[in-house]
């Protein structure tokens, strides 16, 4: 098999190991669980690989960007908490209040989750460039809309609150498309919690803009 063909399959092992490792909060250098398939390079056929092979596999480790990624997403979390901090005292709708709580437990464990991965590789929670940087991030509101919508109640209020999260939401998208642009997002444990806000933000952005038309905004 050529060097192109060897990495392709390596590669390939990794990403299959990824999708059917155990989702645990523990030590992510541990061994694929379950029966890993090796994608066969183009012309050539798919294969199982035995577990001693499987244990074998050398995992990617964490780069720049994957720190990066963490300590700035922390920062774009804590916008968002804030903003469903919010919710409860501003409007009585039921089902923007419960969205809310549900995007405010979620974020707060997510941001536990990536302090501890960051903790756990010797690694600031907040990087230098971080001052500079936390205006520039996708999605991140002003200070003028971040007050415009602490200011609002009632009607008013909901329908900022969707504009601005679906802004917020869609930011985060978009770091993660540049973690993996940049070639981060290898690492199990990055790659895994990358697909979980991509996954997971995109269906609340679209149930955000079907409450929004029906405030008929």
């Amino acid at each position: 098999m050529a060097a192109s063909a060897r990495s392709y399959g390596v590669a390939a092992a990794l990403l299959v190991a990824l999708g059917l490792t155990a989702c645990t909060s523990g030590d992510d250098t541990t061994a694929p669980t379950g029966p890993v398939v090796q994608l066969g390079a183009p012309g050539e056929e798919n294969r199982t690989m035995s577990p001693e092979e499987a244990a074998g596999i050398e995992q990617p480790e964490h780069t720049d960007a994957d720190i990066a990624f963490m300590q700035m997403m922390i920062v774009h979390h804590d916008q968002a908490i804030t903003m469903t901090e919010w919710v409860d005292e501003r409007t009585t709708d039921r089902d923007l209040r419960l969205m809310a709580e549900r995007m405010r437990i979620s974020q707060e464990d997510e941001t536990e989750f990536m302090a501890s991965w960051l903790r756990d590789r010797g690694t600031p929670l907040q990087g230098d460039h971080l001052g500079h940087a936390a205006g520039m991030m996708p999605g991140m509101l002003t200070e003028d809309q971040l007050a415009e919508l602490e200011a609002a109640t009632g009607e008013d209020f909901e329908r900022l609150f969707l504009e601005y999260m679906i802004q917020h939401h869609s930011g985060a998208l978009q770091m993660v498309a540049d973690l993996r642009a940049a070639g981060g997002g290898m690492e199990i444990s990055v790659g895994r919690f990358a697909n979980d806000v991509e996954g997971d933000q995109g269906i609340e952005i679209a149930r955000m803009q079907q409450m929004l038309a029906a405030l008929g905004a």
